[in-house]
Formats: structure tokens, C-alpha cells, sequence
């Protein structure tokens, strides 16, 4: 039976929600024994998002729960504007609960990208956020991105309790990094699980010379300035080729468990999963923060060596487990309450970390 935190409906708390994921904001509802705000918010038939909040939010604590889903851009504006509704009634504070925060995988600067993520960031402090709640941000230098405090909370311990409750003989599993980029996040969970570490190193295709990760690259020099410095006074530029993947580590007759922070084109996962059976793991499991799982990611996942996906609810995925049975569900509504509450009540967030190390 679920606690209740709050019963007062004249209490100076207000949780709106907008459409991205209404499952999730009807499960932290009721958790918290507060009713959701009533608001209408729909897109006109010129495609306008219009937001109407139906009650007052005058000198209230307002809390918006959006994430991301498959309309991640109307999510977006859906935000903006109930955040700027609430700021011009004259909110006390407003703070934003998005369990996945959306273009967080773009907040470095790729070739001759920009960085959305920042732009995003922009956005919401300027509506009017007081203050972001997330949870396993892609990446902990986002939370520079914000002019208002961010509370990165962690999913691992849930998902470590998953692991130990109904993963059979874990005992005898290792901790997976498909790629070295993920070895902190696999270590942080082999240490606690006390499994070994495998991680999987190289890739299939060679990067060319514009996919560099060092920014912007120049025009080709103007032969008519003699005065410019020649590349001839440069060491040529060598092309990044790593080796076919390879598994650093033993799998031999083992479970094997991958970790990230989001699954979204399943490809990847695949393939790995083909690599482990291969080096003799009898069973793949995949966790994950956030299952995206976009556009045919249920379809290979259903047809791979894997044998579960386990996932947690910050982004709805109902649609994608009806053609996937192997997508597992852990619920954080649990969490995302006791931040709330933690919030509201002006109490220390330093609980929530309890159990968490670095890597995670």
C-alpha cells in the first residue's frame, strides 16, 4: 500500500502535468495524495500549443511533470508555456520534474553542430523554472547548463534491486560496458553487485576526417594570401580506425549485463549481444535508465540473442512492450515523490544520494 504525503488539499502545493507521460504523473499523484491540477492543454488547427490552467496558482509551489516521448518537440513547448502561465499567475516556485530531459545527447559541440541542449536549458530557466528535477542526466555537465538548481537523481538503486530480485544465479553474472565510454557506470554497478567487468572495445566502421570530435573545421586555405601559413607546416591528419569489436574480459558461461543510461536505436545493443553469445555468455540482459526505444528498436530487440530489457517508466513505452516482450519495466514514481516532498518541505536532498558513487 502506497503512503500518502499529503492529504490537505488546501496545502500551498499545486502538480500540473502536461501529455507526455500521464501514467507517470497519475502514479506520483497519488503517491503524494494530491490531486493533479486541472489544465487544458492541446494544440490548435493552425498546430499553436494553447496551455489554460483551470485553478489558481497565486503564491503556490507549482511542480510540472513533462518528460520526453515520441512528440519530444511538442513536450517541449507544452513546458515552456505552462511554466510561463504559471510564472505570469504569480507562482511562488516552479519546478520542473522531467524524469528524461530531452536533446540532453546533444550538449557537446559536433563538427559544425551547435549545442541544442544548452539552448533547451536557455529555455526553461527563462519561462520562468525555478528549479529542474531530473533523473540520470546523459551527461553531469548539463546541470552547468542551468542558471537554477538541478537535482540529477540516480535510477541505479532500483535497478539494482532488479537485478538481485529476479535475475536468476546473478551471482555468476558480469557487468557489461558496450563501449569504454560507459566503463565508470559498469564499474560503479559491478562494485556494488560484487561482479567482475567486461567492456567491449572497437567498432565496425572506420570515422572519417570531418567525423572528428574537435569542433569546427576551416575552410580550404586561399592560395592568393601568401602571407597565411601553408598546412604544409602541419603533420597530416591521420583517420580514427579502431579495431572490429572485441570483448576485453571474460563471458564464457556467464550472464552477462549491459548498463547505459539510455536505449534508444537498439542497434547497438544488438550487436554487442551477438559479440557476447559468441564469446559464450548463455544470457544477455540490458538495463537502462531511459527506453526511448524509437522507430523498429522492439522489433530487433524481440529477434536478438537478448533475453531481457529491463527499463524505467521516465518515458512511456507501453506501445513499444506490445511488440517487444522482453521489455521490462521499474517503476520511480516512488522517487520522484520523496523528491517532491524533500522540495516542498525545504529539506535536505542529500538522502536521495544515499548509495550512489561517482560513476553512476
Amino acid at each position: 500500500m502506497s503512503v500518502r504525503y499529503f492529504t490537505d488539499q488546501s496545502s500551498g502545493m499545486v502538480l500540473l502535468a502536461g501529455n507526455s507521460h500521464m501514467e507517470l504523473a497519475k502514479l506520483v499523484s497519488e503517491r503524494l495524495g494530491i490531486k493533479l491540477g486541472e489544465t487544458i492543454v492541446y494544440n490548435k488547427t493552425n498546430r499553436e500549443t494553447s496551455v489554460e490552467i483551470k485553478q489558481s496558482v497565486r503564491g503556490k509551489h507549482v511542480f510540472i511533470l513533462q518528460s520526453g516521448s515520441k512528440d519530444v518537440n511538442n513536450n517541449i513547448m507544452e513546458l515552456m508555456i505552462l511554466i510561463y502561465a504559471c510564472k505570469t499567475s504569480m507562482a511562488k516556485t516552479i519546478t520542473v520534474v522531467m524524469p528524461y530531459l530531452p536533446y540532453s545527447k546533444q550538449c557537446r559541440m559536433l563538427r559544425r553542430s551547435s549545442i541544442p541542449m544548452k539552448l533547451i536549458a536557455d529555455m526553461m530557466c527563462n519561462s520562468g523554472a525555478t528549479r529542474i528535477v531530473s533523473l540520470d542526466l546523459y551527461r553531469k555537465e548539463i546541470q552547468g547548463f542551468f542558471s537554477v538548481p538541478v537535482d540529477n537523481l540516480r535510477a541505479s538503486p532500483f535497478l539494482l534491486q532488479y537485478i538481485k530480485e529476479n535475475i536468476p544465479d546473478y551471482k555468476n553474472a558480469v557487468i557489461v560496458a558496450k563501449n569504454p565510454g560507459v566503463m565508470n557506470k559498469a564499474t560503479s554497478y559491478a562494485d556494488r553487485l560484487r561482479l567482475g567487468v567486461a567492456v567491449i572495445h572497437g567498432e565496425q566502421k572506420v570515422v572519417e576526417e570531418s567525423d572528428l570530435e574537435d569542433g569546427r573545421q576551416s575552410p580550404p586555405l586561399d592560395k592568393s594570401n601568401e602571407n597565411l601559413t601553408t598546412f604544409e607546416l602541419f603533420p597530416a591528419q591521420v583517420a580514427k580506425e579502431k579495431p572490429p569489436l572485441t570483448v576485453v574480459g571474460d563471458v564464457g558461461g556467464r550472464i552477462a549485463i549491459m548498463v547505459d543510461d539510455i536505449i534508444d536505436d537498439a542497434q547497438s545493443f544488438v550487436v554487442v549481444a551477438q559479440v557476447l553469445k559468441n564469446r559464450g555468455a548463455y544470457k544477455i540482459y540490458v538495463i537502462a535508465t531511459h527506453g526511448l526505444l524509437s522507430a523498429d528498436a522492439p522489433d530487433l530487440l524481440e529477434s536478438s540473442p537478448i533475453t531481457e530489457v529491463i527499463v524505467t517508466n521516465t518515458v512511456p513505452h507501453e506501445v513499444q512492450k506490445l511488440r517487444c516482450h522482453k521489455i521490462k519495466t521499474v517503476d520511480i514514481s516512488s522517487m520522484l515523490c520523496e523528491a517532491v516532498r524533500r522540495i516542498y518541505h525545504n529539506e535536505s536532498m542529500g538522502q536521495m544520494f544515499r548509495g550512489v558513487t561517482i560513476g553512476d
